[in-house]
């Protein structure tokens, strides 16, 4: 897990009981019309694959697909709900959402149909040049972590992202004991062991090298302590912000 997640190893990973707390913790049930609180981040929760197009309505142009659920843990795929527009003649409604997948950051707009609204209380920010991950509820600090970032070569991308599944790992995997997969690509690795070159926090495990350095291959890497410590409160959809 030193490197943007391909496949994890020791076989396919596995959801267990603390990424569902994780889950658990990050999204609360909110009314389907409500705007989310002062420091939470509206999200959507996907009940079915979904088309995405470039602007709202059903005559917009196609952008891709997003699936129902997330490809490491099976959990749903839960997205950050950046605008609602409803068209005109039948007032179908549209939400503006962070995708997963190349290019990494991007946005599209998707139906309403099919879908949950939640938010979140929780934030990720990743602070490249102190290398540190400050970790926000309600929109203030709460924990701040040392952390290990990506060498020159393969650096962390910059951007504005989003958790896409909490994963536990095998005491002998690479990165473990957790890893929370994120939509941010490598801008450098297009691909990594087969995999999309996705970007992730994730612990140490079976890696050398101490915190605090820039010499992974774009991922985030951060303490046992501190990824436990984030394992069991941020699950899918949790904003997050990696700048200079």
């Amino acid at each position: 897990m030193s490197r943007p997640i391909a496949r994890l190893p020791e076989g396919r990973a596995r959801l267990l009981a603390l990424a569902a707390l994780a889950a658990c913790a990050a999204i609360a049930p909110s009314a389907a019309s409500a705007a989310p609180a002062p420091g939470r981040q509206a999200l959507v929760v996907l009940l079915s694959d979904h088309a995405t197009r470039t602007a709202p309505g059903a005559h917009a142009p196609r952008s891709g697909a997003v699936a129902v659920r997330r490809p490491l843990t099976g959990v749903h795929t839960v997205l950050p709900l950046l605008g609602v527009r409803t068209t005109a003649p039948r007032g179908a409604r549209w939400l503006h959402v962070r995708l997963p997948g190349r290019p990494s950051g991007r946005t599209g707009w998707i139906s309403a149909d099919a879908t949950r609204r939640t938010s979140t209380p929780w934030a990720i920010v990743v602070h490249l040049r102190r290398r540190q991950v400050a970790v926000l509820h309600q929109g203030r600090a709460v924990r701040t972590f040392k952390a290990t970032i990506g060498k020159a070569s393969t650096p962390t991308p910059r951007g504005r992202f989003f958790v896409e599944e909490a994963v536990a790992l095998g005491p002998g995997a690479a990165g473990s004991p957790f890893a929370l997969a994120s939509s941010a690509r490598s801008r450098v690795l297009q691909e990594f062991d087969g995999g999309p070159g996705q970007i992730a926090l994730h612990g140490t495990g079976q890696l050398s090298g101490g915190l605090g350095a820039a010499v992974s291959h774009g991922c985030v890497r951060l303490s046992t302590a501190a990824i436990t410590w984030m394992a069991r409160r941020i699950g899918a959809g949790v904003p997050l912000r990696i700048e200079a």
